[in-house]
């Protein structure tokens, strides 16, 4: 007989099984009522699972929601049911634990797919914590339906994707080319939410602007069913849009929309397009879509500040980072523009400052400006996607591990498309905590929503580097990879790749070029690289390779302020290899809050 703790395990997988699969894993709210259910009764609490719990719990209604008058917990619940049996009679046709929530209540019953001979009660803490296994016998005619019905279902459920090429500026006036580039990524936000669709990043759709828009071409280097392509004209307060939804496949166009509307209306503008769209393709708007109504020089200022990050992942969150703040001060509960400005900050909380890297103040100050941030976005919208990836990092910076990591995960519950969440995920936290294949894992499922990006496409070569897959990694740098060169004994190859980006940078390419001068024996053109550097992270790296630990140890000591989450995932890099097993190492870990 299984022991509860592999029992309570085996639930736990079934749960995420089924989260994660195509009728469920892009309906947020139906992935959190299933999960509220399940480890409530997990955690034995099933007399806590009442309408009006979950009403509060799940759905966000207030402690004084009257059931009997709304019924969004019974009607939600019908649709949990109908989700699970069309899950079972498709994807999941040969799992061996079926979740189910029986009529009448919000107890849910795990039980075995097969041999309902002997029957186990479903009290996980009050029958010596096991899994509830109740059985029961399925009628044979049922069996036959299930099977008969299952690749229907398994079509019927599969995602379709989507790709929204940037809007083009009609006006071809510079001024205006933020306002496209934003107004493109929210109308790619407001897809993401409805259910049984699949929308392809902005970092990705990016790689097409200024370009010739071959539909067919972009749908295949994007892998999508279809495309929404359009323009926009903007002139002091009005505004005309126009759009039209291509299927790839043979170029056909389903669906077009023309707005002439004034600026204030660009809200309501989205939300037609979203709807148009939904009607085309047969879809349902998810229920838990959030309309934001905020000023027109609010948001304008928002666009702009997103244009900067998608333009440029890096730089673009300290170009934006005044612009969140200009929009908030013109409106002080616009949540998107306070989940942008946490996440700017976090990011600036981490970065080496050029020429004046040792600002305390300034860094403590940040600090406590992105905690205010942070409180005040998850006040206005817990059940943002962006929101709690926001929280996640974060907390990842305060060394929160088990906090943040929840925050994340409630982060793809939400919108699991959203590949930014993914690659925060695994350079917050993953790879600080050491926990590398995860993060491969995550960044190749960003790639996958987010093919085209070269942040991500960074990003998973730093993550394959710390990995140790250096052939892999290689494939994702900027070829010829320099880096790649060097761990594998090329460093003369790597020195004239390297030199040749140089030109008196402080930053990788420098380190680098220290690192190739050190292992190629010119130790004294490494050691003039090192004193040029004033990145103490940098610095670092050379005096590795330079073998001179002591002077590694006082750079790295030095970096400390840069928090955990920069310095932790730095010291998973194949650089600092020669550091581990070093107890000075134990100890730098010790102060930055990361575990051995």
């Amino acid at each position: 007989m299984l022991t509860a703790e592999i029992e309570l395990q085996a639930a736990r997988r079934q749960l995420e099984r089924v989260a994660a699969s195509a009728g469920f894993s892009h309906n947020e709210r139906l992935v959190r009522f299933l999960r509220f259910v399940v480890e409530q009764h997990l955690d034995g609490k099933d007399d806590e699972l009442k309408e009006s719990v979950v009403a509060v719990e799940v759905f966000g209604r207030s402690a004084d929601h009257n059931p009997k008058q709304h019924s969004i917990v019974r009607t939600e619940a019908g649709r949990l049911r109908a989700r699970l049996s069309e899950y079972y009679a498709g994807e999941g046709l040969n799992d061996s634990l079926i979740i189910e929530l029986p009529k009448g209540g919000y107890v849910p019953v795990l039980r075995p797919a097969k041999d309902p001979r002997a029957a186990v009660d479903a009290s996980p803490v009050k029958r010596s914590q096991r899994v509830g296994l109740r059985w029961f016998a399925a009628g044979t005619a049922c069996l036959v339906v299930a099977v008969a019905m299952g690749w229907w279902f398994g079509r019927a459920t599969a995602p379709i994707s989507i790709a929204v090429l940037p809007l083009l500026d009609a006006s071809q006036d510079p001024a205006n080319d933020y306002f496209a580039v934003g107004l493109t990524g929210e109308i790619m936000h407001d897809l993401s939410i409805i259910d049984g669709l699949v929308v392809r990043s902005q970092t990705s759709s990016y790689a097409f602007k200024g370009k010739p828009q071959n539909v067919r071409d972009a749908g295949k280097q994007l892998n999508v069913d279809y495309i929404l392509e359009g323009n926009t004209f903007r002139a002091g307060q009005q505004l005309r849009i126009n759009v039209q939804l291509i299927r790839v496949r043979d170029d056909f166009p389903l669906w077009s929309g023309q707005y002439d509307r004034d600026l204030t209306d660009v809200f309501a503008i989205q939300e037609e397009i979203s709807r148009g769209i939904v009607n085309s393709l047969r879809l349902k708007l998810g229920r838990g879509r959030r309309r934001y109504e905020t000023s027109t020089e609010a948001y304008d200022l928002y666009l702009q500040a997103r244009a900067f990050e998608i333009r440029s992942a890096a730089s673009g969150r300290n170009q934006s980072t005044g612009l969140y703040e200009q929009a908030l001060a013109k409106d002080s509960s616009f949540a998107p523009a306070y989940a942008g400005l946490a996440a700017a900050y976090a990011y600036r909380t981490g970065e080496d400052r050029l020429n004046n890297w040792a600002a305390g103040a300034s860094r403590a100050e940040e600090m406590s400006r992105m905690h205010v941030v942070v409180e005040k976005a998850v006040q206005l919208d817990p059940l943002s996607a962006e929101v709690q990836a926001a929280l996640g990092a974060v907390q990842a910076r305060d060394a929160q591990w088990e906090q943040s990591e929840k925050s994340f995960r409630r982060a793809l519950e939400l919108e699991p498309g959203r590949s930014a969440t993914r690659t925060e995920f695994a350079l917050s936290l993953l790879m600080p905590l050491g926990r590398l294949d995860e993060a491969v894992t995550q960044v190749r499922s960003a790639e996958t929503n987010d093919p085209l990006s070269p942040n991500v496409q960074q990003v998973l070569s730093n993550v394959l580097f710390s990995a140790g897959r250096l052939e892999e990694a290689a494939v994702h740098c900027q070829q010829p990879c320099a880096r790649a060169l060097i761990f594998q004994g090329k460093a003369t190859e790597a020195i004239p790749i390297l030199e040749a980006k140089f030109n008196g940078r402080l930053g990788a390419e420098g380190s680098q070029l220290g690192i190739a001068y050190a292992r190629a024996g010119r130790s004294e053109d490494a050691e003039r690289i090192a004193n040029t550097q004033n990145r103490p992270i940098e610095q670092a790296m050379v005096f590795v390779a330079l073998g001179d630990k002591d002077r590694a140890f006082e750079a790295l000591n030095r970096a400390i302020p840069l928090g955990p989450v920069r310095v932790g995932r730095d010291l998973n890099y194949p650089e600092f290899a020669a550091l581990r097993g070093d107890p000075r190492l134990k100890d730098l870990r010790k102060k930055l809050g990361l575990p051995e």
